[in-house]
C-alpha cells in the first residue's frame, strides 16, 4: 500500500465581484434605497468559491444578495487593459493575505 504524495496547496486568487442586493429588515442600507450594488474583492480557489463565500458573508451581514457579476482577477483585469489604482491593489492584497471578502464600495439604488 503506497501513500499518495501530499498535494501542493491550491493557490487562491482575488476576484472582483459586483453584488446586487435587495432590501431586508436590518440591512443598514439608506432608508429610501430600493437596494444597492456592492463592489467586493474576494479570495478563492476559483471564481465560484469566491462567489459562494461572498454571498455567505453578505447574508450573515443581514443583506439580501440577488445577483453576482464577476469581473475577473487582478491579472485578468490588467490583461484586459484596465488600470488598477494602488489603493485597489492594496485591498486585493489584503483580501488574499486574510483569505477574506472585502466590500470596497456600496452604491445604493433609488427609484
Amino acid at each position: 500500500m503506497t501513500k499518495d504524495a501530499p498535494s501542493a496547496p491550491r493557490t487562491r486568487d482575488v476576484y472582483t465581484l459586483v453584488v446586487e442586493v435587495g432590501r431586508k429588515a436590518g440591512d443598514g442600507l439608506p432608508a429610501k434605497a430600493t437596494g444597492a450594488a456592492l463592489m467586493c474583492y474576494a479570495a478563492g480557489i476559483d471564481e465560484a468559491e469566491a462567489v459562494r463565500e461572498t454571498v455567505a458573508i453578505l447574508k450573515q451581514a443581514d443583506l439580501a444578495p440577488l445577483d453576482v457579476s464577476g469581473h475577473g482577477t487582478r491579472a485578468e483585469r490588467e490583461e484586459a487593459g484596465e488600470d488598477i489604482d494602488p489603493e485597489e491593489i492594496a485591498l486585493m492584497d489584503r483580501a488574499a493575505a486574510e483569505n477574506a471578502v472585502i466590500v470596497v464600495q456600496m452604491t445604493p439604488f433609488y427609484d
